[in-house]
C-alpha cells in the first residue's frame, strides 16, 4: 500500500472512531435523561378514565374527550412515538432539512424527551434534544454529537416553552388533557377554549381549536417565548393536527405543522408525521393487547415496524 492511501485510510479510521464515540455519548445521555423522565413519572395504578368528570367542562372540551378518551380505559402513562418530517434551519425556499426523531413523554408529572437527527448532507446530521424534565427545560444541538450549538436548561423562558410544546403535544396522549390529569378548562366559545397547566413554579396556557368533527384542530398562544439572537422574545406561535385515527382505543392525529405569527407573515418551521406510537398504560393489568410494562426491545423493533397509516 502506497504512503500516502495508508495515511488517507488512518485519517478515514480515526474520523470514523470520533464519530462513533461521539454517537454512542449522545445515545447515553440522552438514555439517561429519559431515564430520568420515566423515573419521574407517577406509579403505576389501577385506576380508569371516566366521563364523569368532563361533566363541568366547555361543551367542545367535553365532546373532543368523550371521543379522544374511550369511557373505562386505563389513562396514558407514557408514550414513544416516532416521527419523521421536515424542520426548517434557514427561513428561505431552500432551508428545510429532513428529520427522525424519538418522542418519549410521560403525563403525571408533565415531561418529554425530543432526540431527532436533522439531515443536512450525506453523512452529516445535526442531532437535536429537546425536553421538560423534572419540571426544566432542556435544549441541545450538535454537529454530529461533535460541535455543541445549543446547550441550554432551566431557564424560565426556556421551562415555559417546554411546557407550552408539552401542553399542545398532549394530543398524542389524551388523557393527559384530563382535568384529572391536571390541566384546567375554561371557555371561550363554541369552539374554543383555553387550557391551563403548571408544573411546579410554571404556568401555561394554549387556545384549543376544535374541528366540526369535534377533534383539535389546532392550539394557539399569543406569547410563546422565541429565541432571537440569544434573547427570549413572545411571540404567537399556533400548532395544527390532522388525519385522526384511533390507536388502542385512543384518537389522535397522524400528521402537524407548527409555526411562528411574525409581523411579517407566518412562518411554519416544523412539519412532520408520526410513524410509529407505544403506550404505556397507567394501570398494572395488560389492555387492548399492550402491556402495561416497558415493550422488550425485540418487541420494539417488531412495534416500530407497524406503520400507523
Amino acid at each position: 500500500m502506497k504512503p500516502l492511501a495508508l495515511i488517507l485510510l488512518v485519517l478515514l479510521l480515526a474520523v470514523a472512531t470520533v464519530l462513533a464515540i461521539a454517537a454512542l455519548r449522545w445515545r447515553r445521555t440522552t438514555a439517561d435523561l429519559v431515564s430520568r423522565l420515566r423515573g419521574s413519572a407517577g406509579p403505576a395504578t389501577d385506576g380508569r378514565t371516566s366521563h364523569a368528570e368532563l361533566g363541568s367542562l366547555p361543551p367542545p372540551v367535553a365532546r373532543y374527550l368523550r371521543i379522544a378518551v374511550p369511557d373505562g380505559r386505563p389513562p396514558i402513562r407514557a408514550a414513544r412515538l416516532i416521527q419523521e418530517g421536515e424542520f426548517l434551519l434557514r427561513p428561505t425556499p431552500d432551508g428545510w432539512r429532513p428529520f427522525r426523531a424519538t418522542h418519549h413523554l410521560v403525563t403525571r408529572p408533565p415531561g418529554f424527551v425530543w432526540d431527532a437527527r436533522i439531515r443536512m448532507g450525506p453523512g452529516l446530521a445535526v442531532h437535536v434534544r429537546d425536553g421538560l424534565v423534572e419540571g426544566a427545560g432542556h435544549m441541545w444541538a450538535s454537529v454530529m454529537g461533535l460541535v455543541t450549538l445549543v446547550d441550554q436548561h432551566g431557564t424560565p423562558d426556556l421551562t415555559a416553552g417546554a411546557l407550552h410544546r408539552y401542553l399542545a403535544e398532549a394530543v398524542w396522549a389524551p388523557t393527559a388533557l384530563l382535568p384529572s390529569a391536571g390541566v384546567a378548562w375554561t371557555s371561550i366559545d363554541d369552539t374554543s377554549a383555553r387550557a391551563t397547566l403548571r408544573s411546579g413554579a410554571t404556568s401555561v396556557s394554549l387556545d384549543f381549536r376544535f374541528g366540526r368533527d369535534g377533534l383539535v384542530e389546532s392550539v394557539f398562544t399569543l406569547a410563546r417565548m422565541r429565541d432571537v439572537e440569544g434573547r427570549g422574545v413572545p411571540t404567537p406561535w399556533q400548532g395544527r393536527f390532522a388525519e385522526y385515527v384511533e390507536r388502542e382505543g385512543y384518537r389522535i392525529p397522524l400528521r402537524g405543522d407548527v409555526e411562528w405569527l411574525l409581523p411579517e407573515g407566518p412562518r411554519v418551521y416544523w412539519r412532520g408525521r408520526i410513524t410509529a406510537v407505544e403506550y404505556d398504560l397507567g394501570n398494572r393489568e395488560a389492555v387492548g393487547g399492550s402491556s402495561t410494562r416497558p415493550p422488550s426491545r425485540p418487541a420494539r423493533r417488531r412495534k416500530r415496524k407497524r406503520a400507523l397509516a
